[in-house]
């Protein structure tokens, strides 16, 4: 070996012990960012689900007649501690289990960006950015899968807001769900977040600070857990006492009695205020020309207590078999009699106090994201 020969290795070796040094101790950097942000010891009520896991991810949302619950739970035994901190402590980094930041925004349940069901990521920026440039890029990332995405940004107050035209933004914030009906944020997903927001941050001259994945799931899979175990829908019937109803005539009566005809042939009671508060199903096909009885349906979680979904549905299917001549009866075509509907009554506020206790109010728009 020659002389040259000798000293090319030895450059050669020392320059690959130093790529492997700086490495190892970016890695040992992240390590223990990452253990700081998770030292916590409170416990989350969607961290610690109440119920093992056991549903199908793909399963449609249970009806449940005339019982609104498997089995009652206990909104008391709840972990109470998230109710119980202060503003600060309740920062987007340690809800979603994100690498402590000064860039993330205290809790702001009217932002876009959530600190209970996102996963929060900050991009640290160079310079200040201005919204019109930052925009094109940001909108070239909105889903993940079947999971939205937004941005926040922090404007020249310390003020956070969704990342608009003429805005100037020194810290940006992304945001990703974590969890809806069909499934929670998943490997592949996060994957494919992480690729092309390393992306965005190059052309705005940022740097994503990126929270573990295994944590990040281990939250997005509590969190939907959560929403397996409370999306419930209830459903009362009218069965027709004699013969059956013709279709044309009965949707004359519907649209009398207050309800709206959606294209995709739903019809549907509204609050008055553009939400929903049941819908209605005639359980007959397009071509049918008759049908002997109709459903009425409340999807619970998405409607706010103060709307009274459930009074308001039951004292429209009693109205609606007055006027037909018809019988409320369960799925099992038992009638209902009133005790057992103010039994269920009592169960759907049981059901409200939990999902506050979660602080994720049946109506609200945290649960209007998750149980969609």
């Amino acid at each position: 070996m020659t002389d040259l020969q000798a000293s090319l290795f030895i450059i050669g070796g020392a320059f690959l012990v130093g790529v492997i040094s700086y490495n190892k101790w970016q890695e040992y950097k992240a390590k223990k960012s990452v253990e700081r942000a998770f030292s916590g010891s409170h416990d989350d009520v969607l961290m610690t689900p109440g119920k093992a896991a056991g549903k199908d991810s793909g399963e449609a949302p249970a009806r449940h007649e005339p019982k609104l619950f498997d089995s009652e739970l206990d909104a008391d035994a709840l972990p109470r501690d998230d109710l119980e901190q202060s503003a600060e402590q309740q920062a987007i980094e340690p809800q979603l289990g994100n690498p402590a930041t000064a860039a993330a925004p205290a809790a702001r349940k009217d932002l876009p960006v959530d600190e209970l069901i996102d996963c929060a990521i900050p991009l640290a920026l160079e310079a200040p950015v201005r919204g019109d440039k930052a925009l094109p890029a940001l909108q070239t990332l909105r889903h993940v899968g079947n999971k939205p995405i937004h941005f926040i940004g922090e404007d020249a107050n310390g003020e956070w807001e969704p990342v608009a035209h003429g805005g100037i933004y020194s810290t940006l914030l992304a945001g990703v769900q974590l969890a809806n009906r069909t499934n929670p944020l998943n490997e592949i997903e996060y994957s494919e977040l992480v690729t092309r927001l390393r992306q965005i941050a190059d052309d705005l001259g940022a740097e994503p600070d990126l929270p573990d994945m295994s944590e990040v799931m281990h939250t997005a899979r509590s969190l939907h857990q959560f929403v397996v175990e409370h999306d419930a829908q209830l459903g009362v019937n009218i069965q027709s006492n004699g013969a059956p109803w013709a279709i044309s005539t009965l949707l004359a009566a519907l649209t009398r009695q207050g309800f709206d005809a959606r294209p995709e042939g739903r019809m549907v009671m509204s609050d008055g205020e553009g939400g929903l508060l049941f819908s209605l199903s005639t359980n007959a096909s397009a071509v049918a020309e008759t049908t002997s009885r109709l459903t009425l349906l409340l999807d619970v979680p998405r409607v706010a207590p103060d709307r009274d979904g459930y009074g308001a549905m039951v004292a429209c299917a009693r109205s609606l078999a007055a006027r037909l001549g018809g019988v409320l009866v369960d799925d099992s075509n038992q009638p209902l009699a009133d005790v057992q509907l103010a039994e269920i009554a009592g169960q759907v506020d049981a059901f409200y106090r939990e999902m506050d206790a979660a602080e994720i109010p049946a109506g609200s728009i945290r649960a209007l994201r998750l149980f969609s």
